[in-house]
């Protein structure tokens, strides 16, 4: 199953940068609501790139790891936004 071990791989890669977005946002005190909704919106990118990466969809994954990269950068910057 290389596919399999492909994405599994690309996830361990993934990981490091939500965890630390998402640490740094709690850190910093963001607001809680929107670090949640981010992350659960993460986790759900993340999971339908796993199906694309396994059903062999270069154009839709590379769309849905540009989302889920947008997405950890605005976790990233949330505590900007403390409100």
């Amino acid at each position: 199953m290389p596919r399999a071990e492909g994405e599994h791989l690309n996830g361990i890669e993934a990981f490091p940068f939500f965890a630390v977005a998402v640490l740094l946002a709690e850190f910093w005190a963001a607001p809680q609501n929107p670090i949640n909704e981010l992350a659960v919106l993460f986790l759900i990118v993340r999971i339908a790139y796993v199906f694309t990466y396994l059903g062999d969809r270069p154009t839709l994954r590379s769309i849905l790891w540009s989302i889920g990269f947008v997405i950890n950068v605005g976790i990233f910057f949330l505590p900007m936004i403390r409100g």
